[in-house]
């Protein structure tokens, strides 16, 4: 079974929602020689180690109007999100903050292809006023205590957070503990057995 039919059913995603993923992945290879989008030896394999994973993040959030997706760069997991939300949730609100112009472009590019309302906000993340969000996402973006003092701005009171995270998921956590106070739930990825997403909850300072 090739990746690609791989993710369809193990996600269960509409055709539709299968048909602007691949564009996705077009989109991505077409524009990542020239702005480097993902790295050139995850390329081959994007649909396990970029859509895939990113869709996990998805499949964890509870009910939402509005997602925020920081660092976004070349939109893993906020326009995967954006993307599965489409369909299932073709009410709620995406915005993608991306600093870097070129990406900002790029990202703008695959919400029209797809077909997307979804908001990029090119600026750095400070500089933008909060965001009020129910979920927040990033990924690869910066250490868990940096991105609590994110969502400290941009996360609503009752919101949640979803970051992926690797091996050393527990030392971040119990570093970011010493400034934060929050709860967090940790979810096995699926694609990478020692990462985990962390689903926060009731971010405050300590």
């Amino acid at each position: 079974m090739t990746p690609e039919c791989s993710l369809f059913k193990d996600l269960n995603v509409s055709r539709e929602t299968f048909s602007r993923l691949t564009t996705y992945v077009d989109l991505v290879k077409r524009w990542n020689p020239k702005i480097n989008l993902v790295s050139r030896n995850s390329l081959s394999e994007i649909w396990e180690r970029h859509i895939r994973d990113s869709a996990q993040v998805y499949r964890s959030a509870d009910e939402f109007k509005s997602w925020v997706d920081l660092g976004s760069g070349g939109g893993f997991p906020g326009m995967v999100c954006a993307i599965m939300a489409a369909d299932e949730s073709p009410r709620a609100r995406f915005s993608l903050v991306e600093s870097d112009q070129r990406k900002s472009a790029f990202l703008r590019s695959v919400a029209r292809e797809c077909g997307l309302d979804c908001k990029v906000i090119s600026k750095r993340i400070e500089a933008v006023d909060g965001l009020d969000a129910d979920i927040i996402s990033a990924r690869a973006l910066a250490d868990l205590r940096t991105l609590l003092s994110f969502c400290d701005r941009h996360l609503s009171k009752n919101g949640t957070a979803l970051l992926p995270k690797g091996a050393n998921w527990k030392k971040e956590l119990g570093e970011a503990r010493e400034e934060w106070n929050f709860d967090a739930e940790p979810i096995t990825s699926l694609t990478e057995p020692q990462a985990v997403i962390l689903k926060i909850k009731g971010v405050s300072r300590g």
